[in-house]
């Protein structure tokens, strides 16, 4: 005789969660990202990306990793937009979140209590090694937070700073290896000691 003591209901319910994968440029943030996303697609699950329209860097309509990985994705201009235009879906995947509104963490929220597993990637620290964006606020409500690491290029230590190599004092400045290099702290706070000298 087979009995059953789990909850029927419980067992086919979706379970929502937000994932952040934080750290600095270059560190495979959204390679990471698209890596989860297409899983999920091979897993049949209904999957939407989206990214911030001004980030036109590789493409306009496609999340384009370092490395030349891409995904499809919709551009939106806002957090509140992502509501809007999610519905059916299983998974969201969110690209450069440091670059939305302070909104984007409501939003977040409200989709993974929907049932909707939320993977969302972006700079934890701005040039200026300050906390970005909605990024603090999303890594202290997300079930999980994946901090990866570049390789610092001056003494191949673990970057976690994204050191700006333009002058420019603007918090958002699209970028790639011609205006940003990793370093790792040491390396780091030199490297500002030299731009201020």
């Amino acid at each position: 005789m087979t009995s059953f003591t789990g909850d029927p209901i419980q067992e086919t319910r979706r379970k929502g969660r937000i994932e952040v994968i934080c750290g600095s440029m270059f560190s495979g943030k959204t390679e990471e990202l698209i890596r989860r996303l297409k899983r999920a697609k091979f897993a049949r699950q209904r999957v939407e990306i989206y990214k911030p329209a001004i980030d036109t860097r590789y493409s306009e309509e496609e999340v384009v990793s370092h490395e030349g990985n891409s995904i499809s994705s919709t551009p939106v201009e806002s957090s509140a937009s992502i509501l809007l235009l999610t519905s059916e879906v299983d998974v969201v995947g969110i690209d450069e979140a440091q670059f939305f509104d302070e909104g984007l963490v409501k939003v977040c929220n409200q989709l993974a209590n929907n049932g909707i597993r939320v993977i969302v990637a972006g700079l934890d620290m701005d040039f200026r090694g300050n906390p970005f964006g909605p990024m603090p606020r999303l890594c202290a409500i997300a079930d999980e937070v994946s901090k990866v690491h570049a390789i610092c290029v001056k003494c191949g230590e673990l970057a976690t700073f994204s050191h700006r190599t333009v002058k420019n004092d603007r918090q958002v400045l699209l970028g790639e290896t011609e205006e940003y290099e990793p370093l790792c702290r040491e390396c780091y706070l030199k490297a500002l000691v030299r731009d201020e000298s």
